[in-house]
């Protein structure tokens, strides 16, 4: 075996269950500093909620912008797994749906604080909203899919129109106390019902 192929196997080993589990809290912790303070919060607030140095946050993630792309990929990672386990615990497909578009609020609620460095020049954020849409669009489909199939919900809803629904209802608050996105879209998925 020559000495890249050597490095290709150490590269493709998976990461241990305790460094996966410190990453994801490092992850969540993260996403949390971020809604709270807005992605530009010191690396220190992220590290201290994280229980971590923040060498260790520099060590994983050199740069903010790489620290801004594993919290994104992260949440999209956990409601896409979401999704499925979602529907394989529910009662009903449409409970499971429900739910699951609850945590899509949840998301978009948090992406929200990201929507200004998303939206940015820098080039290392453009494929993400590929991402986004190439892993949860199908999950959304299988949900919809399977309450149409039980025949709790209309058949023929398509998923991409409902989560920009359900994204516009949230950005529709803006800093408005009043507003309650996710009573609206509470609403609008009790009218997906037949």
């Amino acid at each position: 075996m020559s000495g890249s192929d050597q490095d290709a196997g150490r590269t493709a080993r998976p990461k241990r269950a305790d460094a996966r589990r410190n990453e994801e809290v490092l992850l969540d912790s993260a996403a949390a500093v971020f809604v709270a303070s807005g992605v530009e919060a010191p690396i220190r607030d992220i590290a201290a909620k994280a229980g971590v140095g923040t060498a260790t946050i520099y060590r994983h993630f050199p740069t903010r912008a790489d620290l801004i792309v594993a919290v994104y990929r992260h949440q999209v990672e956990a409601l896409a797994e979401a999704g499925p386990a979602l529907l394989a615990a529910s009662p009903k497909p449409y409970a499971a749906l429900a739910e699951w578009i609850d945590l899509f609020v949840d998301f978009v609620v948090t992406k929200q604080g990201l929507a200004s460095v998303l939206q940015s020049d820098d080039p290392c954020f453009d494929p993400l909203h590929s991402y986004f849409l190439e892993r949860l669009v199908p999950v959304c489909a299988e949900l919809l899919e399977a309450a149409a199939e039980s025949g709790e919900i209309r058949p023929g809803m398509d998923p991409y129109e409902l989560m920009r629904g359900v994204g516009g209802l949230c950005a529709g608050a803006g800093n408005n106390p009043r507003y309650d996105a996710r009573r609206l879209v509470g609403i609008l998925v009790a009218g997906l019902r037949r």
